[in-house]
């Protein structure tokens, strides 16, 4: 049967187009797709209007001749909440529903955290056209992520959790008394059928109803999932009873009304375990929400005025009593306090805050009464951010999801196929009853489950960096997880990342001129720097009280140093590297000086006057208090380590001694940093880049895993693969323990998945029966079919007690 052509227009919203000769090139290259009829670009408004054939062409198709084309097609995203999703199954109906919508180009479910995730054209599809799909195909639509209806989602949990209570107990009050009435003859066998059709009956059409209903709406969209098979399983259990009470066609030995209730009951009870236990998943995020606080009180006019949070603006003053909550980003303009930042960053003592110093929202004030002027509000805050990146990597998919995936598109087919040739072969080839031939049909059908692979990557996903966050540690993306695992080397930067950051002059030397006239001129130049470098130097010229000059031809140049003019004179500063540009040569006394400080590990801070160094600086930066033991902690896990600096080779070897690592990639200018880390790809090494964010950009995108280090509000939270709140290098090893771990936990779901089904669909088939005499009871398999999907959830959840072995050690 071929598909109806439809003629349909679409407007795509192009960017990247810049003349005319872009208008011919996108509407030649359009035109030539099979099945458009008509393709007008507008240079002006940046859009293209296409007319098409949807018989012959998808949406999907003319975005990827755009993109064939060298430009891009600006689509939008949503997020939408879903409720009522209750296996693997469920997913792949939503995703149908939606990717059947015109202009929707992609959809994709996690069913961990009840999420839909598209890609759409808003030009040709609304959100209200989305929403109606999810509710045609049988299931709720929550809202938008990011809409303030957590409690509509929990609502809407708590009544399905107790519909489905209901339906269980209705279930098993009626099923257990039915499987003792078939032992124990306490009624007449004469109208024993007729007894069990009108108990069961009831108690059947109100415990079956939703499975049927989402069979009937799954079948409509011409989706095979679980609802159809347990509806086929419970129904053909059901008909056989009715046939066998009437003696139509079968006979009272075809009684299975018992076991129709409690399958109906034991697959209820198993989607209610699921949707518990699925619940906790996202507790995280929910304990993020929860952190921003409803109202936030104002000063206006010397008064103190309550208002909710949404009508902080950015530059309203804040009052923050004890025990009150943070509730925007913002400076502390007045008071003293100290306060309670674990929940964003892990670190657990309280912070002293004063005049001038940042607070972040969502944080606790302990003690004292602090003023804050209002610097970032809704969805700007470090917290909205947080709460952002994690769902987002959440919703992300791992490329080991793709096994599932695979699994999942084949597996009904697969199970209907068995269960029916196992009933061929046992009641037509080997001559078995008919009653033992459809027991075998209906087990079959009630046991496979796919639902415990379509969980077994997105809970452990979900629980995993919900738990990364409670720690501090933000994994941008569900790919970053896989990397770690396969890690052979982390090269850290330097500077503000082993070191503190904020180096100290340790010695001068002049050379013809005295230390103050030195320092002097060297702090004139250096404070119209922001280097940490040049922030030293000034700082200590400040100390000794030496006089500041004017200068002139101010100039940076990267990696190197500056150049400017004092007192008339031409003033260099910086490293070797300057002094070989400049031609300028050192005499074999001030080159044994700077040799002597270089293996001392200084930073060495060369003052040139009028091309005769006049003098060195040795600047020292010290190291972080954990640098030590997470290098030692990363090398325990085979893992190379080396360090990466613009320090020449003396000094920066002089530093890795004194912290354990023997690969240093030395004199590299910031620019040069990705450079150097592709060069390690390209011998076969897996890298993670450890960096501030700041500068580090380039080489953080580079590496096979992206780590941005900082301390909350300084860290650069779009930098890195991984995001470290805590300014703690001992969270670097942490984050590639919990990643591992989570790793760990999504193969063990899925071997567990894999061979639930791979041992249980046999038995259920029935193919121990001639060797042993087993034979599975549909009520038990629609048990087991139950357990597995908690069972994978419940491994997921353990990893909310984890806890990095190098968290423990302190």
């Amino acid at each position: 049967m071929t598909e109806k052509k439809v003629e349909k227009k679409a407007e795509l919203k192009i960017s990247g187009m810049t003349c005319p000769t872009c208008v011919i090139t996108l509407e030649k290259k359009i035109s030539s797709v099979e099945g458009v009829k008509d393709v007008q670009v507008n240079l002006g408004t940046e859009t293209a209007s296409v007319t098409y054939d949807t018989g012959t062409v998808q949406l999907a198709d003319l975005e990827k001749a755009v993109k064939e084309s060298g430009y891009e097609v600006i689509n939008e995203r949503a997020v939408i909440k879903v409720g009522g999703m209750v296996c693997a199954s469920c997913a792949e109906t939503i995703e149908a529903a939606l990717r059947g919508l015109d202009g929707v180009v992609e959809a994709w479910v996690n069913l961990g955290i009840e999420r839909a995730y598209i890609t759409y054209n808003p030009r040709i599809v609304t959100i209200a056209d989305m929403k109606r799909a999810i509710e045609d195909a049988g299931y709720q639509y929550l809202g938008l992520e990011g809409e303030d209806n957590q409690e509509l989602e929990q609502k809407q949990r708590e009544r399905d959790l107790t519909d489905k209570m209901r339906r269980i107990f209705v279930g098993f009050g009626v099923a257990i008394p039915l499987m003792v009435l078939m032992y124990v003859p306490l009624i007449p066998m004469s109208i024993l059928p007729y007894f069990m059709f009108i108990v069961a009956t009831p108690a059947f059409i109100y415990l079956s109803y939703p499975i049927f209903l989402a069979a009937f709406r799954a079948l409509r969209n011409r989706v095979l999932n679980m609802d159809v098979m347990y509806a086929m399983g419970i129904g053909v259990a059901y008909v056989a009873s009715v046939l066998g009470t009437f003696r139509i066609v079968l006979t009272t030995e075809f009684l299975f009304y018992e076991t129709a209730v409690m399958l109906a009951a034991f697959l209820t009870l198993g989607r209610y375990l699921e949707m518990r236990a699925k619940g906790r998943t996202s507790e995280a995020i929910r304990k993020l929400i929860r952190l921003r606080p409803r109202t936030a009180t104002i000063l206006r006019d010397e008064k103190e005025i309550e208002v909710p949070l949404e009508m902080v603006q950015v530059g309203d003053l804040i009052r923050i009593k004890p025990g009150e909550k943070v509730p925007v980003d913002g400076s502390v303009t007045a008071g003293e306090s100290y306060v309670d930042e674990s929940m964003i960053t892990g670190e657990p003592i309280p912070t002293r805050k004063s005049e001038g110093e940042e607070v972040i929202g969502g944080t606790l004030n302990t003690n004292g009464v602090l003023t804050i002027q209002a610097q970032k509000v809704g969805k700007d805050t470090v917290l909205a951010q947080i709460i952002r990146m994690v769902e987002e990597a959440q919703g992300s998919k791992p490329p080991v999801q793709r096994i599932a995936d695979t699994a999942v598109s084949y597996f009904i087919p697969v199970v209907l196929g068995i269960a029916f040739f196992s009933f061929t072969v046992w009641y037509l080839l080997l001559g078995n009853t008919l009653l033992f031939s459809l027991t075998a049909l209906i087990s079959v059908l009630v046991i496979a489950c796919p639902c415990a692979l379509g969980l077994a990557t997105p809970t452990a996903v979900t629980v995993g960096l919900g738990r990364g966050a409670e720690f501090g540690i933000l994994i941008r993306r569900g790919e970053a997880l896989e990397i770690p695992e396969h890690l052979t080397t982390v090269i850290f930067d330097k500077t503000g990342t082993l070191t503190k950051g904020r180096p100290e002059v340790t010695e001068i030397f002049p050379f013809g001129v005295s230390p103050e006239t030195l320092l002097s001129i060297a702090g004139s130049v250096e404070k119209n720097s922001q280097h940490p470098v040049a922030l030293s130097v000034v700082r200590e010229a400040v100390r000794r009280g030496v006089i500041f000059h004017e200068t002139k031809a101010f100039d940076t140049i990267g990696g190197k140093g500056v150049i400017a003019q004092v007192l008339g004179e031409n003033v260099f500063i910086g490293n070797r590297a300057l002094l070989q540009d400049r031609s300028i040569t050192l005499s074999s006394g001030k080159e044994e000086v700077i040799q002597g400080l270089e293996e001392k590990g200084r930073t060495v801070i060369l003052v040139v006057l009028d091309h005769d160094v006049s003098g060195v600086i040795a600047v020292a930066d010290t190291l972080k208090e954990t640098t030590v033991d997470a290098i030692s902690a990363l090398t325990a896990m085979h893992i190379k380590v080396a360090m990466i600096t613009g320090d020449n080779t003396r000094t920066a070897k002089a530093i890795g001694s004194q912290v354990g690592i023997d690969t240093i990639i030395a004199e590299v200018l910031p620019r040069d940093k990705a450079r150097e880390v592709k060069r390690l790809q390209d011998s076969g090494e897996v890298v993670a880049f450890v960096g501030d964010g700041i500068n580090d950009a380039p080489a953080l995108a580079q590496a096979n895993v992206g780590i941005a280090i900082g301390s909350g509000t300084d860290v650069a939270i779009e930098s890195g693969d991984i995001v470290l709140m805590r300014d703690d290098l001992l969270d670097v090893v942490a984050a590639i323990q919990l990643s591992r771990k989570v790793m760990g936990r999504i193969k063990q779901n899925l071997f567990w998945a894999f061979a639930y089904n791979a041992a249980l669909i046999p038995l259920a088939a029935g193919v121990l029966y001639p060797f042993f005499g087993i034979t599975f009871r549909p009520e038990f398999a629609g048990l087991a079919m139950a357990m597995s999907s908690v069972t994978v959830v419940s491994l997921s959840l353990l990893l909310k007690g984890y806890i990095p072995p190098v968290r423990r050690m302190g």
